[in-house]
C-alpha cells in the first residue's frame, strides 16, 4: 500500500491498553503495535483471533524458520509492506539471514532455495493463485511434514492472507522503527 492516509487509523495507545486488559486481564500485552490497535475498533474479533495467533506463532507444528518463510511469501505477494517488515524481524529471530528474506520476494524458482524450501515457497504461491496445493509440491512437503504440519502450514498461510489483505485495506501505517519491504540490492 502506498503513502495513503490510513482508513481506520489505530486506536489511541491509553485505549488500547484498556481495552486490553478488560478483554484479557492477567494476560494483556500492553503493545502498542499499529496492527493491534488496528483490530482494536473490533473488540470481538480482536479477542476471538488471539488464541488463534499464539497458536501459530508459538504452538504450531511447524518449525519458526519455516513458519516465517511462508508469512514473508504471502505478505509479499500481498504488497502488505507491514507485515512484510514485521515479519522480517521475526524471520531474523527464526534463523533466516537478510539476503534469504530478500530472495524470499524472488520466489521458489531463485537459485539458493534447498528443494524443500522452493516447495515451501510454492505452496504459498499456488495457494494464492489457485486456492490449493498442487500434487507435486505436496509430494515435496510430505517427505518432511506430517499431515498435523501441512495442516499448519496451510493455516499460516491463509492467516497471514487475511492479515495482510486486512492491513493493506485499513490502511495501518508502518510503525516507527519498523521495515518495510526489503531493499533491493544494487545490480
Amino acid at each position: 500500500m502506498g503513502a495513503e492516509e490510513p482508513r481506520i487509523e489505530p486506536v489511541p495507545v491509553e485505549d488500547y491498553h484498556r481495552l486490553e486488559r478488560e478483554l484479557f486481564g492477567d494476560e494483556a500485552r500492553a503493545g502498542t503495535a499499529g496492527v493491534s490497535r488496528m483490530w482494536a475498533h473490533n473488540p470481538g474479533l480482536m479477542k476471538a483471533q488471539r488464541p488463534l495467533q499464539e497458536y501459530l506463532l508459538g504452538g504450531s507444528t511447524l518449525p519458526p524458520r519455516d513458519r516465517e518463510l511462508a508469512i514473508l511469501r504471502v505478505t509479499w505477494l500481498c504488497g502488505s509492506a507491514y507485515a512484510f517488515g514485521q515479519h522480517t524481524l521475526f524471520g531474523a529471530r527464526a534463523g533466516l539471514s537478510a539476503q534469504e528474506i530478500r530472495r524470499v520476494t524472488e520466489g521458489p524458482d531463485a537459485p539458493g532455495w534447498t528443494p524443500f524450501e522452493a516447495a515451501l515457497l510454492r505452496a504459498v504461491d499456488e495457494l494464492r493463485a489457485d486456492a490449493r496445493v498442487s500434487g507435486p509440491t505436496w509430494a515435496v512437503l510430505a517427505e518432511t511434514y506430517d499431515t498435523a504440519q501441512l495442516i499448519d502450514l496451510i493455516a499460516v498461510i491463509g492467516r497471514y492472507w487475511t492479515v495482510a489483505v486486512t492491513l493493506n485495506s485499513a490502511g495501518v501505517p508502518l510503525d516507527p522503527d519498523r521495515p518495510g519491504f526489503p531493499e533491493r540490492p544494487a545490480s
